[in-house]
């Protein structure tokens, strides 16, 4: 028997999944829930970094479901996907780029002014990520956000510096250099994998020997070893549900901690591998006064 239909103002209200959703209400309930369960805030406690905060995993939320698609999609079909290699990605702020990609920006600034805070303000706190210097770093993150527009399978693979373009200061009339400190607060566009980190290898020797069988071989023992631990950040592409992964690696010690030197006594000895390892993604640039130091002598 045919069900008669129910009248329109008497259908029972379709709510959106709060990870996914991208009506005014969904993202206002969203906004709210990381405020209080990711940021740890009440509303009337929380700062202007943690208004910030709660919006920008909002978005990635909404960054993230389509990513996995996106990468379950490459997967299934087995595609060949471009590699775009750079020592800089001088992609600036994530927020503002991932409104205007996802279409969410009116609707954001609606739900977040019905929220009594002004996405203005919010879109100022967020720290501009300085890894580039200028033509090079935004060329490639230029590409990068091409591709992912252009629904070309790609990934980006770069850097992630600690310390990254350095800020500019005057004092007394001359340029100063300020350290850059954009993770001070931590960056929540990225996701962590330690899981996939990956040994590299640095300079060292070769040796020759023969094999059980006699034959001759030759073998690399390096002098350093470290390790890389990646960081992937979702690019959306415009007016698109395609979003590619830009990868940055972190350099850290095979060994953090010397134990031995530590019980000797040797306090700085103890993570001095540590330091030299992490130097790799300290800093993008130093400035032009520093001199150049070799290892030959």
């Amino acid at each position: 028997m045919t069900q008669p239909l129910i009248p329109i103002d008497q259908c029972p209200i379709q709510i959106e999944d709060d990870r996914t959703g991208t009506n005014v209400e969904t993202l206002k309930r969203a906004f709210a829930d990381n405020l209080f369960y990711l940021q740890g805030k009440y509303e009337s406690l929380a700062t202007q970094d943690d208004f910030y905060m709660a919006l920008a995993y909002t978005l990635r939320d909404r960054l993230l479901n389509r990513w996995l698609k996106t990468m379950k999609t490459y997967m299934e079909k087995d595609v060949k996907v471009v590699y775009y290699l750079s020592a800089e990605f001088l992609m600036g702020r994530h927020m503002g780029n991932s409104l205007i990609n996802l279409h969410l920006y009116d609707r954001v600034r609606q739900a977040v002014e019905e929220s009594g805070l002004d996405l203005d303000e919010i879109l100022e706190h967020e720290p501009d990520p300085g890894l580039g210097n200028g033509g090079l770093g935004r060329l490639a993150a230029c590409f990068v956000d091409s591709l992912a527009t252009l629904e070309i399978p790609a990934v980006g693979y770069g850097i992630r510096y600690e310390f990254g373009i350095f800020t500019q200061a005057i004092r007394d009339g001359w340029q100063a250099e300020v350290p850059d400190k954009w993770l001070r607060f931590g960056n929540p566009w990225e996701i962590a994998h330690p899981d996939q980190a990956v040994e590299v290898k640095l300079g060292g020797h070769t040796e020759m020997y023969h094999n059980e069988k006699g034959e001759y071989k030759v073998r690399w023992i390096p002098a350093n070893r470290v390790v890389g631990i990646p960081y992937d950040t979702p690019v959306p592409g415009y007016d698109t549900n395609t979003v590619n992964p830009l990868r940055l690696w972190r350099a850290e010690a095979s060994d953090d901690f010397n134990f031995d030197a530590f019980n000797a006594g040797n306090y700085d000895g103890a993570v001095a591998e540590k330091m030299r390892s992490e130097t790799i993604s300290k800093v993008l640039y130093p400035n032009d006064n520093t001199p150049k130091v070799s290892n030959c002598d």
